[in-house]
């Protein structure tokens, strides 16, 4: 056994225990009883615990000393890339630090979602209060000197920096400002309108789910308050959520969180539980979701499809054609919740909230001011006042779970979208007869063939790269919904 198989031995087996950690998440979220959470999060914290002691194990240190990168092949290179990358980061985190913010996220989960069921974000700062600084505190532990924002990104975006995120938005923000004042002055296309059967959205959803082929043989379909994808390898589970006044809902965030699994699904089996077998970055795993979702699955042919098999299951349900229809799912419209937002819109949501928590982990913002900053940069950017707190500031999960950094690469996948979507379509000529006739397997397909299957190979920036040609850029995703939206809107 050399150095390097032993570092890989034991890399496996806290690759599985880690998917053990997020198991016990995904269960929290769907299946477990109220009454367990103190209990849950005793559990997580000890999880953490033994994770956190694998990571920074003395054994990893000498074991990394002892390999000559030279000697192996790029899949060696890489994995080396990460397991250094990971274990540098635990090493500065001390254990007890990792197990109290394990332990406390898991009870802000409860405690988020009470004060939301009571828009009562008063009954949540002590407890935001609490995750913000651990957090602050382990990304202080992080960056050593650097920034302590540009710290806690490298979890989710290894590379980015917060300024880039910024120079991205500044990019982005003025055409999508002037484009939604155009599109809000035009005539809106009609509402969808009445009640829809939620066991009938699940099963039509269910249906959806293997047309985006999403393999049932190694995921499952449940329900929950925020919509997630869990898991990696042979067990990827996703959750959905019904409202029998809007079957869109359900809908469009089954086919976002399958293609979250879709991304873990596709990725080379050789790669299993090692640091290569889970998505790159969140950017790159948002890049899937939201072109799954958005440029396939609101596109003008795919939504003709969807027009029938919802008719099929609904019956008659007040949309008179499939182009009609179209108008209907990509309608803009004023809204408060960020998940539901339209391509146009979406974007300014996540805005908001990189500003805000750059600024809370600056200590530039206080938890205890965090409600009103919100409604008075939400009502400056959308014109309209937030009505309660679960529609502002008690929407999200993130925060409760202490995801600093996580936001921004919502954005980020948007516009690696845009750029994957211009060479999709370039490879793809024939791509909008197959959708109109529900066949996603040939978008699908490239997609695994440029993105999935590399899992953690490269650098997420280098992913896009090698896909599209070009490195990333805003241009495709906003010449993307200046066309989509003049269209719908005869601008």
């Amino acid at each position: 056994m050399t150095a390097y198989d032993d570092l890989m031995a034991h890399q496996r087996e806290t690759e599985a225990l880690a998917q053990v950690a997020g198991r016990l998440g995904w269960d929290q979220e769907t299946m477990m009883p109220r009454g367990a959470a103190a209990q849950r999060a005793e559990e997580m914290a000890a999880m953490e615990s033994v994770l956190h002691a694998r990571r920074v194990d003395p054994r990893v240190a000498d074991w990394l000393a002892g390999i000559d990168d030279s000697t192996l092949d790029p899949v060696g290179r890489a994995n080396l890339r990460h397991i250094r990358r990971d274990h540098e980061r635990a090493t500065k985190v001390p254990a007890q630090l990792a197990a109290r913010i394990a332990r406390v996220t898991s009870e802000a989960q409860g405690i988020w979602a009470e004060a939301r069921a009571a828009d009562d974000f008063s009954a949540f700062v002590p407890t935001l209060t609490e995750v913000i600084a651990l957090k602050r505190e382990e990304g202080q532990a992080l960056a050593t000197a650097g920034d302590v924002y540009d710290a806690m990104l490298q979890d989710y975006e290894p590379g980015t920096t917060g300024d880039q995120i910024a120079a991205m938005f500044d990019a982005l923000r003025p055409e999508l400002s002037e484009l939604r004042a155009a599109v809000r002055a035009a005539e809106a296309p009609p509402k969808l309108e009445g009640l829809f059967d939620e066991a009938a959205q699940m099963k039509l959803t269910r249906h959806l789910a293997k047309t985006f082929g999403y393999d049932m043989s190694m995921g499952r379909v449940d329900k929950a308050v925020h919509p997630f994808s869990s898991g990696s390898g042979l067990d990827v589970r996703i959750t959905t959520r019904t409202n029998p006044a809007d079957p869109f809902n359900c809908f469009y965030s089954t086919i976002h969180e399958v293609g979250h699994a879709a991304y873990e699904q596709g990725i080379d089996r050789a790669f299993l539980l090692t640091p290569l077998g889970r998505g790159v970055s969140m950017g790159v795993h948002e890049s899937q979701s939201r072109i799954y979702e958005n440029q396939i699955g609101r596109s003008r042919a795919f939504t003709g499809w969807l027009f029938g098999q919802m008719t099929e299951a609904f019956g008659d349900f007040g949309i008179p054609d499939a182009d009609t229809f179209y108008r209907v799912v990509n309608r803009v419209s004023d809204g408060y919740i960020r998940t539901e937002a339209d391509e146009l819109q979406y974007n300014l949501h996540v805005m908001l909230r990189f500003d805000l928590e750059r600024a809370l982990v600056s200590h530039d913002l206080q938890v205890s001011d965090l409600e009103a900053a919100w409604n008075d940069r939400f009502e400056a950017d959308f014109g309209y006042p937030v009505d309660r707190p679960s529609n502002g500031v008690l929407q999200d999960v993130h925060w409760s779970v202490g995801l600093l950094g996580y936001f921004p690469t919502y954005s980020l996948g948007n516009v690696y979208a845009g750029c994957l979507h211009e060479a999709m379509r370039a490879a793809l000529p024939n791509l909008d007869a197959e959708l109109a006739r529900g066949e996603t397997g040939s978008a699908t397909g490239w997609l695994r063939a440029a993105v999935q299957t590399h899992g953690g190979l490269m650098e997420p920036r280098e992913v896009i790269e090698q896909a599209t040609g070009h490195p990333p850029s805003e241009s495709p995703l906003l010449g993307y919904l200046r066309r989509k939206f003049s269209g719908i809107y005869g601008l």
